[in-house]
């Protein structure tokens, strides 16, 4: 397997960095599908804070979804799963589980704690 500089590592996770412009909790996983984030949509967080790519405890890269209040809940249900978009692409850019779901009713706000995104070093074969 070969080496990586970790400017390749951080090439991919600035996409988030730079490109992100809501968090959305959503009642499904959306994978990178786009119309599954309107399947399964509970709330928006827009312009969510994402530290610079950094070293990754156990290897590689890794950036920081900041903790977040505030986010709009649309829908009453249950919310699983995260994702981040670049809304004027029309992309799912990361997706993911939460730590744990949470119940959110229509009209009220929800707050998550921080999220850590990484890619790992290569693994020797």
């Amino acid at each position: 397997m070969p080496a990586l500089h970790n400017d390749v590592f951080d090439d991919g996770l600035n996409a988030l960095t730079n490109n992100t412009e809501n968090l959305h909790i959503l009642s499904l996983d959306p994978g990178v599908v786009w119309a599954n984030i309107a399947a399964g949509l509970l709330g928006t967080k827009a312009a969510p804070t994402i530290s610079a790519p950094a070293d990754r405890t156990a290897g590689g890269r890794e950036v920081t979804l900041s903790a977040t209040t505030l986010g709009q809940v649309n829908a009453t249900g249950t919310a699983t799963h995260f994702a981040l978009t670049d809304d004027s692409e029309v992309t799912v850019l990361v997706s993911g589980p939460l730590d744990e779901s949470q119940v959110v009713t229509a009209g009220n706000t929800f707050a998550l704690p921080e999220i850590t995104i990484g890619i790992p070093d290569p693994v020797s074969a």
